[in-house]
């Protein structure tokens, strides 16, 4: 049995399974679709009620009765798309409950856009870290501030100073590959909503008058990841403990911190030198209008990084060095970090040897852009095609064939998403490790979609991947921890585990459902922190959910 303990305020649940009523806790904005679904079947008429008095608003419109297959729930929906006026409101179900309180109004993704992002504060290393003024209650001195040395696997020998970047899950490693995708989708999110994110207050220790609080969150992370790259431009793998440690808080890891290579010459490794040049190439963009030197800095590291990476195509790292135990991050294929890398420094650079090298790759991947293929930190192709297209240069049939791919996906997503039970695109075999960033993810093709051809569509079904992560999921629980009436108390997460505290750090995505080959995919996550392959955080899956955010503000 799950048992879900939160604060004297909010609704207390035994078993959310139970909990037949569920919506979006977190809300809806006026102007988009907005539905709950309803385990059981009404006994009248269901009503919308305002929650200041109970007095009824709106008679919503009642679906037939559709068996989800992935969870096993009969389900009826609830549409009350044609209420449009602010404030707060439940669903009123006879014979079978009410729903939870939620809001309708332009800002009710406020919140919970900024504890997403603010999620990596919490996660930053090597510094003291305070997620104050809204929750103090979350802090821990600086962690990790001794130089890191050399492994082995490295080629190297000696110490070298490495503070900063992320935390890169429930523990305490930095790794290149992870950090690569994790840090490209939050650039993009200021990339491509710039106006919005401008005016975001992060309430940030080092924030800097006259550059965006995202973009300084950013930078932390793309600091370490510059200290990472060798001096021939190769950059490597990690840099973690030679093993986990157990649920300590991190300035208790003292652990030697070890950069960590391939073990084989060039000891350097393609995938995350790619990687690292793909982000590096956004990064010269993003900062040039604030600062224009460290823009420079990091093109001159991408450029590095691309000699280096198309001189070794194949060097790999695809399992843990001997006397390494950390998350490995293997990968065989480096083609997609590759393309990747190409595209972000074309639309960067405007350099024909990029635009030819994208060109003569991409065909490699057909359709360009799959709906049943979400990028994720081991197959970054699509970040490549959506990079290409957007650029407002290169090859014309090009742009247009991956503009069309990416229309084509788009459309099959939103088809997918009004067949499911619960309003998402996931297809049975998406429920894996990380599920809820797949969701996410397609949250961020279809907005991507809506870039090169808006459509309402596209936008609904965005929103209504946010509303399932907020709740409108089997579980009628929001993944993610201090948003909505419900949140995984017991995420695998060695601050929330050790600092002895009652409620989790604020703003983490679960992983949630991973079927690892058991029926009814969609039911099989449970809040328990030993259980990482469900319930553990990771700095990549909150990039999307920030990005989806990013689109979500008014």
């Amino acid at each position: 049995m799950l048992v879900l303990t939160v604060l004297s305020a909010l609704i207390v649940l035994t078993d959310p399974i139970s909990h037949p009523v569920r919506s979006c806790q977190v809300g809806y904005q006026p102007d988009e679709d907005k539905f709950a679904v309803v385990v059981g079947a009404p006994s009248g008429a269901v009503l919308l009620r305002r929650a200041s008095d109970d007095r009824v608003v709106f008679k919503p419109i009642v679906g037939t009765a559709i068996k989800d297959s992935d969870s096993g729930d009969e389900l009826v929906r609830i549409d009350f798309s044609g209420f449009k006026s602010a404030g707060k409101y439940y669903v009123d179900v006879p014979g079978v409950g009410k729903g939870d309180v939620f809001e309708i109004g332009t800002k009710v993704y406020d919140r919970a856009f900024r504890l997403s992002m603010r999620m990596f504060t919490g996660q930053r290393c090597g510094c003291a870290v305070s997620l104050g003024p809204d929750f103090p209650q979350f802090h821990h001195p600086a962690c990790h501030t001794t130089d890191a040395r050399y492994d082995p696997s490295s080629g190297h020998e000696g110490s070298i100073e490495l503070n900063g970047g992320w935390h890169d899950a429930g523990d305490f490693g930095r790794y290149i590959v992870n950090s690569g995708i994790t840090t490209g989708t939050l650039l993009w999110a200021y990339e491509l909503n710039p106006r919005k994110l401008n005016r975001v207050n992060l309430d940030l220790p080092d924030h800097k008058n006259g550059t965006p609080d995202v973009l300084t969150e950013i930078r932390w992370n793309l600091e370490w990841m510059l200290k990472m790259q060798d001096k021939d431009g190769g950059v490597f793998h990690k840099s973690t403990t030679a093993r986990f440690p157990g649920f300590i808080m991190p300035e208790k890891d003292d652990g030697t911190t070890l950069v960590v290579g391939s073990g084989a010459d060039p000891y350097k490794v393609t995938t995350a030198t790619a990687d690292f040049a793909a982000v590096t190439a956004i990064a010269a963009r993003t900062y040039a209008p604030f600062d224009s030197r460290f823009a420079g800095k990091c093109l001159q590291a991408a450029e590095k990084a691309w000699v280096w990476a198309a001189a070794h195509p194949s060097a790999l790292f695809q399992r843990n060095p001997r006397g390494i135990s950390t998350g490995g991050y293997g990968d065989g294929n480096p083609r997609d970090e590759l393309l990747w890398a190409s595209a972000e420094l074309f639309r960067t650079t405007g350099k024909t040897d990029y635009n030819s090298y994208f060109t003569s790759h991409f065909g490699q991947w057909k359709p360009s852009l799959n709906p049943s293929r979400s990028q994720n930190w081991g197959s970054v192709e699509n970040m490549g095609m959506y990079t290409y297209a957007l650029s407002g240069r290169g090859d014309a049939a090009v742009v247009a064939q991956i503009r069309g791919d990416a229309i084509s996906a788009g459309d099959e997503l939103v088809k997918r998403s009004r067949e499911n039970g619960y309003l998402v695109p996931m297809g049975h075999g998406d429920y894996v490790w990380g599920s809820n960033s797949v969701v996410a993810n397609y949250a961020m093709m279809l907005q991507l979609a809506d870039r090169f051809s808006p459509k309402q569509a596209y936008r609904d079904a965005a929103r209504d991947c946010l509303h399932y992560l907020f709740g409108r999921n089997t579980f009628a629980t929001s993944y993610v921890t201090w948003l909505g009436a419900r949140w995984p108390m017991h995420p695998h997460h060695r601050p929330s585990g050790a600092d002895g505290l009652d409620q989790p750090w604020p703003g983490m995505l679960v992983g949630g459902p991973n079927a690892n080959g058991k029926p009814l995919p969609a039911r099989q996550w449970e809040d328990l922190m030993a259980n990482y392959t469900v319930n553990e955080i990771a700095i990549n899956w909150n990039a999307p959910l920030v990005f989806d955010l990013a689109y979500a503000l008014r």
